[in-house]
């Protein structure tokens, strides 16, 4: 879609949020060139954590190991 600066100002918060809900690019042509108005895709923020492999095997089995030689009370 490519449209004139004039036609950007009378419309822009409609256009602004038609690129919004369809994702499509909104070309503006300005003095011979064109601008345009685009979607960001974000990534989530799960999605940046690195993988890290800590626990191998089932972390189910974790829960039913006898801890009790490992800790040691030491007097206050």
């Amino acid at each position: 879609m490519g449209i004139t600066t004039s036609k950007l100002r009378q419309n822009i918060y409609k256009l602004l949020d038609q690129v919004a809900e369809t994702g499509e690019p909104l070309e503006i042509r300005r003095k011979g060139k064109i601008l345009k108005i685009v979607v960001e895709n974000q990534r989530s923020k799960l999605a940046a954590l690195k993988k890290r492999d800590v626990v191998v095997g089932d972390s189910e089995e974790l829960v039913h190991i006898d801890w009790s030689s490992e800790w040691s009370q030491k007097p206050i």
